[in-house]
């Protein structure tokens, strides 16, 4: 029989099998856990330690061994059995439910022992034949309907293994559990898997649209901080500027040319050793010269920082002796080989910080703000931070917060979590950090999420217009995208120059506008390398023009993307967004996933095809849509075929909208 819980207004059963616990985590939403045992407080994660409030929450224990608890929106039945339905209380709809996998298990939750203490879990819920599966963070795999995809809960560079699941029955599910993992969304169930944990935990929310569901899940995993006012503007990056004058030559030609430019970037292999945190001194001689320039010119400073620590470094020792590296579950430390500037072979062992330990991320501060923030640099750059290991390496981590097939999916979280504690410590209100991973809660940390090292091809950037739509709806709303993308590209390559221009125009709209890439001529990954030029002057006359135009274009868009930035920190809403966002009642928005909105008023078509100059935009019912280089006025619930010369693609915005000043309208 279910147990009212008084101190939490929640419900408990327990059985020769397992303890269920079913609590309300803010309004219209509730946590469930289940444990074999005793269910344990469970490891820093995206959820607070405290619930946020719920008021009107009501539970009923009835006579057949049943329960119910009604928290706003969302009513929980709790069988006998131990089986829970999520309903919609208003309608009584179904909106998911567990599933027992077939007769020879008791219920919906598998636990199995491993034999070292923690379980392999399975939590296994029905399936709807009309329900679409949107969120899960960022994933390669092309699709932006994630139903009948099996989607690895594994960080990787390229993947950021975001559990949290937005589907279009009216519910967003977040399995908060960072073991390595999976989720298997079948057609005839959906199934989560963490591979060695100790309990089940997971928090569903209700919403009649699928702001409301953002906004939920924003209250419990936390709000983004407000963007800087420097962010929302162009960022120039290359693989890699070798020294402090190249860098600088590069920020005075934006100067000189007049062009709009708000960050620019210090990539890798700018330290001695990996590790050391700091800059070379033969090529970086004077860094505080360098950033009061920069600041004259009205542009920021970002640096590369890496995990990754080599033997000979600065702080090896004083991590090592202290346990503050990540361990190997064979003995010693994990490492991997990497590019080093000792002299002997190319590539040398290296190991990790352990961004779970609290020592480890204060000692990483530490070093950060002696070397660079003393220096006026507020702005990082986050790179390698799954951390970048092998899969057969991730299973073999040992980390402070536990073994890495319990808690490898935490390491991005709390690694930004480090730096944003750090920042807010010098009063930085608005910390930010360029990351190129993340779990749940990462936005409240200030997390720009970037989609890794992506190919140049048509191909890519389709693949990353669907990702960045499943980020927003997986809780990180600044989200970039290498704009050419990352492995390749030849500037004075026709083909490639088209790509660049398209995925250009694609980056002026997205949420974070950065160019960067490893360009031809390429060179073999080592501490001297550099990529071939990746300016916007580097791809000839004709490609410059348009460029040029579409960052005055992207300055004129600035403040509507800080309006955004206050809706995104006030209720969570992304900036970048797919259709069905701001239209949930118009079918055909649910089906679009080559378009997207910039917020409320702004509807963008990328062109993802080459020799492509023109193409089918649908605009959503309910509102009428202006077209911004021609000025016509169209019914929403249409398509039309809109024309997209080189020089731009199609952009329409809503009638009246003042961002339509932007265009000229």
């Amino acid at each position: 029989m279910p147990v009212l819980l008084d101190e939490t207004g929640g419900l408990e059963l327990r059985t020769p099998q397992e303890v269920l616990r079913v609590e309300p985590w803010g309004p219209h939403a509730v946590r469930v856990r289940s444990a074999v045992t005793a269910i344990g407080s469970g490891l820093p994660g995206a959820l607070a330690s405290t619930p946020p409030p719920s008021p009107g929450v009501e539970q009923t224990v009835l006579d057949d061994g049943s329960a119910r608890l009604v928290n706003d929106r969302l009513t929980v039945e709790l069988a006998s059995t131990g089986t829970l339905r999520f309903v919609h209380t208003a309608t009584g709809r179904e909106l998911l439910a567990e599933k027992r996998p077939h007769l020879g298990h008791s219920g919906p939750r598998i636990f199995t022992p491993r034999g070292d203490g923690g379980y392999h879990v399975q939590q296994h819920f029905a399936a709807y034949e009309d329900e679409r599966i949107f969120g899960l963070g960022q994933n390669p795999n092309g699709r932006f309907d994630q139903k009948g995809v099996v989607v690895d809960l594994v960080q990787a560079n390229v993947v950021a293994a975001i559990p949290f699941l937005h589907s279009s029955r009216g519910y967003g599910l977040l399995w908060h559990n960072p073991a390595l993992g999976r989720v298997e969304l079948g057609a005839d169930a959906t199934r989560w898997v963490a591979e060695s944990t100790g309990q089940i935990d997971y928090w569903i929310t209700a919403g009649d649209t699928p702001a409301e569901i953002m906004a939920s899940y924003a209250d419990a995993t936390g709000h983004p901080p407000l963007l800087p006012e420097w962010a929302s503007g162009f960022w120039q990056s290359k693989l890699r500027y070798r020294d402090q004058e190249e860098l600088l030559a590069v920020a005075r030609e934006y100067a000189r040319r007049d062009l709009p430019l708000s960050v620019i970037v210090c990539d890798f292999f700018h330290w001695p050793h990996m590790g050391d945190w700091r800059f070379e001194p033969t090529e970086w001689p004077d860094p505080a010269a360098m950033v009061k320039e920069l600041s004259e010119l009205g542009v920021k400073l970002a640096v590369s920082v890496w995990p990754t620590v080599e033997p000979g470094s600065d702080n090896h020792e004083a991590l090592r002796t202290n346990g503050l590296l990540v361990r190997d579950i064979h003995g010693g430390l994990l490492t991997s080989h990497w590019p080093s500037r000792e002299p002997g072979p190319a590539y040398q062992p290296m190991a990790w910080y352990d961004a779970t330990h609290p020592e480890a991320r204060k000692l990483l501060w530490q070093q950060l703000s002696e070397h660079y923030h003393a220096n006026g640099i507020t702005l990082f750059w986050l790179d390698a931070c799954e951390p970048d290991v092998s899969p057969h390496l991730a299973a073999r981590a040992v980390y402070a917060a536990g073994p890495g097939a319990q808690v490898a999916n935490l390491y991005p979280l709390l690694h930004a979590q480090g730096v944003a504690d750090g920042l807010r410590s010098t009063g930085e209100d608005r910390p930010l950090s360029l990351i190129r991973s993340a779990w749940a809660g990462s936005q409240r940390h200030g997390a720009a999420l970037w989609s890794g090292d992506i190919p140049t091809t048509f191909e890519s950037l389709t693949t990353q217009l669907r990702a960045g739509l499943n980020v927003a709806l997986s809780g990180i709303p600044w989200w970039n995208t290498d704009i050419g993308g990352f492995h390749g590209g030849d500037p004075d390559d026709p083909a490639y120059r088209e790509v660049l221009v398209r995925w250009f125009q694609y980056g002026t709209f997205s949420p974070i506008m950065r160019l960067h890439g490893d360009r031809a001529p390429n060179q073999a990954f080592s501490t001297s390398m550099s990529g071939g030029p990746n300016e916007v002057w580097s791809y000839g006359d004709e490609a410059y023009e348009i460029l040029a135009a579409h960052l005055r274009l992207r300055e004129r868009l600035r403040p509507y993307l800080a309006e955004l930035s206050e809706a995104a920190h006030r209720t969570g809403a992304p900036p970048m967004r797919p259709l069905f966002f701001d239209f949930p009642g118009d079918g055909h928005a649910w089906t679009v996933d080559d378009e997207f909105l910039l917020g409320p008023d702004v509807l963008v078509a990328p062109v993802t095809e080459a020799g492509r100059r023109a193409r089918p935009v649908y605009l959503p019912a309910g509102t009428r849509w202006q077209d911004t280089a021609i000025g016509t006025v169209h019914d929403g619930g249409t398509t039309v075929d809109a024309a997209a010369p080189l020089d731009h693609i199609p952009v329409f915005v809503r009638e009246g909208a003042a961002v339509g000043a932007a265009f000229g309208l």
